[in-house]
Order: structure tokens, then C-alpha cells, then sequence
């Protein structure tokens, strides 16, 4: 009975495909410890070094946070709801300026969650061919057509607006700001210019954007000044935060359906007030006020790209090393690793095949210093030549 997935995980293995979890033992800022060996992480998440900090966690403490419960025991639309879930809630408007927030359990819930929900029967989605898998499983579960354009290309997305969306009711657009695997940006500018002229909703999803980029850390939107152009706005707690859960701020009608339609918010058990009481916290002492740290590592992630690619500009923490091949990448990350670097090879399906690649992720306490070695290695071209 077993005997076709044996063979299913063998192919994967037989392909450099198959992953496995690895046993970290200890995560503080830069440094994790793995198999024995203390590495600087640059497959991490944690862009503002606020996960794990016990001096930030022993603060929170001291500030109260241990009134709070480690359990919830219910979803909110039962007896899951209390005044912190509230708190946060408003806080995110009152940041973003708009009507109202929605909280849910993680990133990919809340993409799950909208995208499954937001278009029917009837209606339609067109989404950047790069959104994250969260995103396409919530297009996949809806009943609506949908459509991917080719990664940033508005020519193409505004040919398909012009063909198909006078066929269907309401119209979505989705995109994620920074991209994850390529550090790029949408140009969302020219997002809300298509989505006014052909009538459509503007979901814009900044995971990796929210903490990072704007005067107060709300994300590409703020820093392009255009929050109020954009429809939805999903961001999440558990990377620059260094926290868990996720959330989306809009209008009054939008926030109301997805809480009577979101099935990802409605079926789930809410996270526990500790973990909204610390995500509260921490929005309010240290997002705005992490703007130097922040730009610094935007600063370095552009010139890692420059280094790496001839010069070219680039707009993130987050910087591609494309090899190709699944096997060599996996070569890299293992002569990396002999070196005191700690990256993970990205295959497919998260990214096209063919482009298997290394996610370097800065975070604010990586040094320019720390990367010498890094680029060295990475410009050998016994690593890089397929």
C-alpha cells in the first residue's frame, strides 16, 4: 500500500528534491547552532533580530506580559474573542488609516483564508506568477477563474484585463510587494493605475515588506505613499516582528465579509493573548523606532546584490543566488556550511524549475564583515560553473 510513496520519496531524492527538518539546536541573532557548529544564519526570517531575544522577551516580561494567558481555546467568533485581540486590532487601523483589521493565525492563513473567499462564482483573480504558495492554494480553493501573469510584466496583466474583465463581476488583483525569493518589488504604482481603470480590488501582500520598509515599518505601500490607493493590505507578525500571526486592514465591507467568510479565520482556534499581547508590544516600541537599523540593512542587502551580479540595483534584504541546477545548489550549501554559513537550497516547486537557488536573508545585525568570506566562495567558479 505504501509502495507508491516510496517511490514518490525516491524520485525526490534521486533529484536533490527531498527535504528534511533540521535539528537546530540554538538560535541567537546572527548565530545558529547546527550539527555541532555555530554558523551565521542567512536563511532566516527574523529580519529585525526580535525572535528569540531574550533581552526583548525579558522586557516584554517586565512590562506586564505575563498577565496574559497561553492558551485561547476557541476561535473568536465563539468564546475566543478578548479586548487584546481588539487592542491590535484598532492599533493596525489606526496605523494604516483605515476603516478596520482582521487578525489570523499566520501568513498563510490569511492568504488561504482571502483569496479563497474574496472572488466567487462568477467572478475572477489575476495574480503575478511569483505569489507565494499561500496565495495560489487560496485562488485554487475558490470557485472564481483565475489568472497568472507573467512576474511583473503590467503589459501583459493590463492585455488580460482588457480581454477578460468585462466577462466576470468583481475582479482581484493580488500581489505580493517584495517578493520572497527574488527580493524584487511589484510595481505598484502601476497596480492601482490598472485596478482603478478596470474596476478591480488591490490586495496587496507584504510579508516580507512589513516591518521593514516605511517610516513607521508598514511596508512598501507606506514608503510608496500609497496605502490609501490599495484595497487589502496583508501583513505578518511572525518575521520582522519576531512574533506569530497575521493580518489584513481595509475598508469596512471588505473586513466584515472575510470575517463572515474567511474560512481559515472562522474554523480556527485564535492564537494565544500572550502572543497578541507581545506582537502589541512590539509594534508599538520598536517598529517606527528600528528606522536606522532598518535602512541599514536594506542598505547592505543592495550592496550584496551589486557585488554578486555586476553592479546591478536591487531593492531588498532578501538576494537571489541563482545556480540552476537542484544538485549544485545543494553542493553550495554544503561548502558554504564547511565555511560558517548557514543557507538552505530553494527548489522546486517553490521556485521555477531550472532556477533552483540560495535565499540570502539579511537581518540587521549581519555586518558587511560577515559577508567577505561569503562572496569569496560564492565567485569561485568551481561552486558556480554548472
Amino acid at each position: 500500500m505504501l509502495e507508491s510513496y516510496k517511490e514518490i520519496l525516491e524520485s525526490l531524492k534521486n533529484d536533490s528534491h527531498h527535504r528534511v527538518i533540521k535539528n537546530i539546536t540554538m538560535k541567537e541573532g546572527k548565530i545558529i547552532e547546527f550539527n555541532g557548529k555555530r554558523l551565521i544564519n542567512l536563511s532566516s526570517n527574523n529580519y529585525l533580530g526580535l525572535a528569540d531575544n531574550r533581552a526583548v522577551t525579558a522586557e516584554f516580561w517586565k512590562s506586564g506580559g505575563n498577565e496574559y494567558s497561553f492558551g485561547s481555546a476557541s476561535a473568536r467568533l465563539l468564546t475566543g474573542n478578548l479586548p487584546v485581540y481588539n487592542e491590535l486590532e484598532e492599533l493596525l487601523a489606526n496605523l494604516y488609516g483605515k476603516d478596520r483589521a482582521l487578525l489570523f493565525n499566520s501568513g498563510y492563513h490569511a492568504n488561504v483564508g482571502i483569496n479563497s473567499c474574496l472572488a466567487g462564482s462568477g467572478d475572477v483573480i489575476f495574480s503575478d506568477k511569483l505569489n507565494h504558495a499561500s496565495i495560489i492554494d487560496g485562488m485554487r480553493l475558490s470557485s472564481a477563474k483565475f489568472f497568472r501573469y507573467p512576474h511583473n510584466d503590467m503589459e501583459r496583466l493590463e492585455a488580460l484585463l482588457e480581454r477578460e474583465r468585462g466577462n466576470f463581476k468583481n475582479a482581484v488583483i493580488v500581489t505580493e510587494s517584495i517578493f520572497s525569493m527574488d527580493g524584487d518589488c511589484a510595481d505598484l504604482a502601476k497596480l492601482v493605475e490598472l485596478k482603478e481603470k478596470y474596476e478591480c480590488i488591490l490586495v496587496v501582500d507584504e510579508a516580507h515588506a512589513f516591518g521593514v520598509f516605511g517610516e513607521q515599518g508598514l511596508g512598501v505601500c507606506e514608503h510608496l505613499n500609497l496605502i490609501d490607493k490599495i484595497d487589502l493590505i496583508v501583513g505578518t507578525f511572525g518575521k520582522a516582528v519576531g512574533s506569530v500571526g497575521a493580518f489584513a486592514v481595509g475598508n469596512d465591507v471588505l473586513i466584515d465579509y472575510l470575517t463572515n467568510k474567511a474560512r481559515s479565520f472562522i474554523f480556527s482556534t485564535v492564537l494565544p493573548p500572550v502572543n497578541i499581547a507581545f506582537t502589541t508590544w512590539v509594534i508599538e516600541n520598536y517598529l517606527a523606532q528600528m528606522k536606522e537599523e532598518r535602512y541599514k540593512m536594506l542598505s547592505l542587502g543592495q550592496k550584496l546584490f551589486a557585488r554578486l551580479n555586476g553592479g546591478e540595483n536591487h531593492y531588498s534584504h532578501i538576494v537571489p543566488v541563482i545556480i540552476g541546477d537542484n544538485k549544485k545548489t545543494c553542493e553550495v550549501c554544503e561548502i558554504l556550511y564547511q565555511n560558517g554559513y548557514f543557507t538552505l537550497p530553494v527548489r522546486p516547486p517553490t521556485v521555477p524549475e531550472g532556477t533552483s537557488r540560495l535565499r540570502l536573508s539579511l537581518t540587521t545585525d549581519i555586518e558587511e564583515k560577515d559577508l567577505e568570506k561569503l562572496v569569496e566562495i560564492l565567485f569561485d567558479e568551481t561552486l558556480l560553473a554548472q
